[in-house]
């Protein structure tokens, strides 16, 4: 049994990946954080990724915290079959999080589970 968790990204109705075009978006450096701490979420689960993941108050949605440079955040949710799915990603420039942010993941979460429940 493989007790490793997969990370999967959002993928819109026209085939855009916006989280994967995030990330190929930010400098070398950036991207290498981001993709060690997508490996541990998938070797560790929430519990190993600690304390780059924080549940986002209010909502469904996990924040995955990615610090250096650019305050990088991926928000995501965790779904049945140990899958955490990557639903927006952006660079944090202040200190509260701004609500178009959390907006644009509820809403690709919404067309998510749609899909899903349609098929």
């Amino acid at each position: 049994m493989d007790d490793k968790w997969k990370v999967k990204a959002y993928e819109s109705l026209r085939g855009d990946i916006p989280v994967e075009e995030f990330i190929k978006s930010l400098e070398k450096k950036t991207r290498l954080k981001v993709s060690r701490t997508l490996d541990l979420l998938e070797e560790f689960g929430l519990e190993g990724a600690y304390p780059h993941v924080k549940k986002l108050v209010g909502t469904s949605l996990w924040e995955l915290r990615i610090l250096g440079t650019d305050s990088i955040r991926i928000f995501y949710i965790t779904i049945t079959g140990k899958i955490f799915l990557l639903l927006h990603g952006f660079k944090k420039k202040k200190q509260k999080t701004p609500p178009k942010e959390i907006k644009i993941a509820e809403e690709r979460l919404k067309e998510y589970q749609s899909r899903k429940l349609g098929s």
